[in-house]
């Protein structure tokens, strides 16, 4: 990590005693508190809703809000479902009881601030937004465009988080805020609490406030998925599996009947069929504390600390059966899908299988501390400052447990029912099914254990001045510069070792049988045994002396944390910006042009053991990078209601720190597919650019309406992808030579995202009493993207590129929310859809096409709320109404790849405030 502490000590130095100054000079000011001051203050859907217009409506870029309704209230369980009815925003990931994935126009490098400071999670560039507990914020703005202040990194956009400050209440303020609330596949209900208490003073040294915004959020989850093995090919005449087919397919073998490979006739089928079943446990605390202090009317001193914290503990328990084997039932031909050779169900015997118990925790704690100043130094112009250190440590530790077993009988339809697979186990052909319960059926094999740690900080200085200017058409400029020392590094250890015992020998209270898998909805088995994760992990020590992972010193070794790289970062940033203001054609013209130049150099330390020569391989490297990025945005007033917008902005998206990574970590094959994997970085990365370009055209009308459409364009270079090599390297247990696949990063693939975007805001206005109250928020997004992605050769050269949408994008998406609020009832019903899109590239080493696909994904939510007083509001909400199959599928939606079952929340709250 870098070393910090004569750079913070004088700069905190400074600022600390540029506040003495102003307070010798309080005596003779005047407090603050006795000048009109604007409460931010917000009570009910509908005004909530008023505020992000005018935020939308005042700010010269393109941008959205989300506001909250009263202190402690966000519209939903976290800030990420409460995204998702933001105009050109989708949401994805609704595993483990919540919304967790979030893009802006389909692009997912969303840069996270809060309070207008960049905030990371251990090592990444981004901050994982969901563990921000939606309590603590006062408001989240949507920013798709940028100017020459803002961070540059982030070509999706950035979220601007904002929490509450003394200040912004007219004095003391108190609100409790309290929700229970239940999963149903987890079946589990769990508190959400909140605690807000701030208040301000005049004092001798003048006005003063101090904030306190405490949060804990605890959630029980289960995830159920099904999911059919690979394409893979098999002889016509005998069933039998072949081997020798190309290799890095984009979209997979001809799949027409009669098709042959060397000549021979094959089906396509596939390898194997896998269940996993997850349940956890996972809590968010989080602290937020403000103290603002104005010693004079023209100085005014903040100081912040913020903390949020993750924890999580899981289970898997896990079943996967091979169906490669060439022992078929006489009488049961494979029944393939109409006019393909792609087998739809078959039967097969004398398969491999196993089970896997499996439990890992995972820790975050992230911490920012920050204390600025600002200064009017006169009438025109105003100065701030402000010094950051944040820190954020990311542990996860897991253990597991195979055991084997043979599948005499198997029938197994791949594309039962609409992405969702069926098989049953028999004892023999049309007999008696087998009991995948039955613990003597079971040999324990392979043990994994391996753990992790990130560990990341920051120390940032910004100085920003604006001033007023009359100077022809500009109106007001401001610069400033920002110069950040950022430190991260990565642990990690992973091993494995085998042992043979029967489950039948083991103390019953090591195993575990799971039940009602996927909720009865499809014929797949709803329960097996597998060892227990959880008792595993209990009983870790003793299992890894039987195991002999401590039995010679290349055990013990990797049972310590190895480190892989450290990584310091120097960035410096400054900027210029002027704002202008003029008539065209008698209309008003207003905006902002600019250009901030930001520079990064990160020098890199890698590390990785080397078994041969029994020592520690080091290897050092220096990533670079500069750019000037200019923005102009001009926004026309047509009418005093209508606006129109335009912008032009240059952003970038600097290489993740685990990508620079020189030394390749391999992953030895241990479920006989024939082949290992194997990941390396890249330390030549560069970053990936985008210059952007928006139009918008926007009319509000009415208390708070609004209606508007934007177009938008995105030219994007240099996108990082991962090549594929078919290589050998030497297994880390034993040194034989094996066959991996190699994925390697480059910055080799580019592309291109436009679209338009079209929302509303309405209230019925001037209506009969009994539709007073009833409104509508309503947005749809249209995109098209291309992205031109490498196809590679065996040697990892580029032989051609394929032309596929962006990773990510829907094409479409909308949402719709149907408003009532009258005297002290509110209810808001929504619902959010979005289009298939292609969610990653699957490997290049089996028949099947790469790229993965999600089938289109819904939700509808309902919240209520009621006032029984003026300072206490009872609430009722559900999320995930239509409990839908989520799907994953390759290219032709009959090669379905994981259908997943998520959970039903329902949740039950109180809310007090004065």
């Amino acid at each position: 990590m870098f070393k910090r502490t004569t750079l913070a000590s004088t700069i905190f130095m400074a600022l600390f005693s540029q506040a003495i100054y102003a307070a010798d000079d309080a005596t003779d000011s005047k407090a603050k508190a006795d000048e009109p001051m604007e409460t931010i203050e917000v009570v009910g859907i509908r005004s909530s809703l008023n505020k992000a217009v005018n935020i939308k409506r005042q700010t010269v870029q393109v941008v959205d809000a989300i506001v909250a309704e009263d202190i402690g209230k966000f519209p939903d369980n976290n800030v990420v479902e409460a995204l998702q009815r933001v105009t050109g925003v989708q949401t994805t990931n609704r595993e483990s009881g919540e919304v967790s994935g979030v893009t802006i126009r389909g692009l997912t490098d969303v840069t996270t601030t809060v309070n207008g400071r960049e905030m990371f999670t251990g090592v990444g560039r981004t901050l994982a937004v969901q563990d921000i507990p939606a309590a603590l914020l006062e408001s989240v703005e949507v920013f798709k465009t940028r100017d020459a202040s803002q961070i540059a990194s982030g070509i999706a956009g950035q979220l601007n988080v904002r929490t509450h400050r003394p200040f912004n209440f007219e004095g003391a303020k108190f609100a409790l805020n309290a929700r229970g609330v239940y999963q149903d596949l987890a079946d589990k209900a769990d508190p959400i609490v909140s605690a807000l208490a701030s208040n301000r003073w005049d004092s001798s040294i003048g006005e003063v406030g101090a904030l306190l915004n405490l949060s804990f959020a605890q959630t029980h989850y289960r995830n159920e998925n099904a999911s059919a093995g690979a394409v893979v090919p098999f002889r016509t005449d005998n069933l039998a599996r072949m081997f020798n087919y190309p290799f890095g397919l984009e979209h997979g073998v001809d799949r027409t009947p009669g098709a042959t490979l060397d000549g021979v006739e094959y089906y396509l089928g596939r390898d194997a069929l896998n269940q996993t079943d997850i349940n956890g446990k996972r809590q968010r605390p989080a602290v937020n504390l403000s103290l603002q202090w104005a010693p004079t009317d023209t100085s005014e001193y903040v100081f912040e600390a913020f903390y949020n914290g993750y924890r999580n503990e899981s289970s898997n328990h896990m079943i996967l059966t091979y169906a490669d084997s060439n022992r078929v039932a006489t009488d049961i031909q494979p029944e393939l899908f109409e006019g393909t050779n792609v087998i739809k169900s078959r039967a097969w015997g004398n398969s491999g299988a196993f089970t896997s118990g499996d439990y890992g925790e995972q820790q975050t704690d992230s911490y920012m501390f920050a204390l600025g100043g600002k200064w009017d130094l006169n009438a025109e112009t105003t100065l701030k400052s402000e010094i950051v250190y944040q820190t954020s440590k990311f542990e996860r530790e897991g253990v597991a447990m195979q055991a084997n077993s043979r599948m005499p009988y198997v029938f197994a339809d791949f594309n039962h029912d609409d992405g969702v697979m069926a098989w049953t186990p028999y004892l023999e052909e049309y007999g008696e099914e087998l009991d995948l319960t039955d613990p003597s059926r079971w040999t324990t094999s392979t043990m994994f254990d391996n753990a992790g740690k990130d560990k990341g900080d920051a120390l940032t200085l910004t100085t920003d001045i604006d001033f007023y200017l009359d100077w022809g058409i500009f109106t007001k400029a401001k610069a400033g510069i920002r110069y950040e020392r950022r430190g991260s590094e990565t642990y990690s250890r992973d091993t494995n070792r085998g042992n043979a015992i029967p489950l039948v020998d083991l103390d019953p209270g090591m195993l575990g049988v799971n039940s009602d898998f996927f909720d009865g909805r499809s014929d797949l088995p709803r329960s097996w045994v597998a060892m227990s994760g959880k008792a595993l992990w209990d009983n870790r020590e003793e299992f890894r002396e039987l195991w002999g992972f401590g039995a010679d010193e290349e055990g013990l070794r990797r049972l310590t944390l190895q480190r892989n790289f450290e990584i310091d970062q120097t960035s410096m940033a400054a900027y210029v910006q002027s704002e202008f203001d003029t008539e065209v054609f008698g209309k008003r013209l207003d905006g902002a042009i600019g250009v901030r130049y930001t520079y990064a150099s990160a020098d890199m330390d890698f590390y990785k053991w080397n078994a041969d020569l029994a020592q520690i391989d080091h290897s050092t490297g220096n990533n670079t990078s500069a750019k000037f990025l200019p923005n102009l945005t001009l926004r026309y007033h047509l009418l005093d209601d209508v606006m129109m917008r335009f912008a032009y902005t240059e952003t970038l998206r600097r290489p993740e720190f685990g990508d620079l990574n020189s030394f390749v970590s391999l992953h030895p094959d241990t479920t006989n597919v024939g082949y290992g994997n194997a990941n390396g970085g890249n330390p030549s990365l560069k970053p990936t650019e985008s210059k952007n370009y928006d139009f918008s055209l926007e009319y509000y009308f009415g208390s708070g309406n609004s209606v508007y459409a934007t177009y938008f364009y995105r030219d994007i270079q240099g996108f990082v992808f991962d090549s594929l090599l078919r290589t050998q390297f030497p297994n880390p247990d034993t040194g034989v030579l094996e066959d991996y696949i190699l994925s390697a990063k480059g910055n080799t693939s580019n592309g291109v995202l436009k679209g338009y975007e079209v929302g509303a805001v309405y209230f019925l206005e001037d209506v009969p009493q009994w539709l007073d109250g009833f409104g509508i928020q309503a947005s749809g997004t249209f995109l098209d993207s291309n992205q031109d992605i490498p196809v590679f050769d065996d040697t990892g050269v580029i032989e051609r590129y394929d032309h596929r949408g962006v990773f990510g994008v829907s094409d479409t998406s909308y949402s719709g929310v149907l408003i009532y609020e009258k005297e002290d009832f509110s209810a808001r019903l929504s619902y959010v859809w979005r289009d298939n899109f292609l969610h990653r590239y699957g490997s290049g080493r089996f028949a099947h096409p790469r790229g993965v696909y999600r089938q289109p994904e819904e939700s509808l939510d309902f919240q209520v709320n009621y006032n029984i007083t003026d300072n206490l509001v009872v609430s009722f909400d559900a999320t995930n109404l239509t409990n839908k199959v989520f799907n994953q599928y390759y290219e032709k939606e009959f090669l379905n790849d994981t259908a997943s079952i998520y959970s039903r929340t329902f949740g039950l709250g109180i809310r007090y405030s004065m």
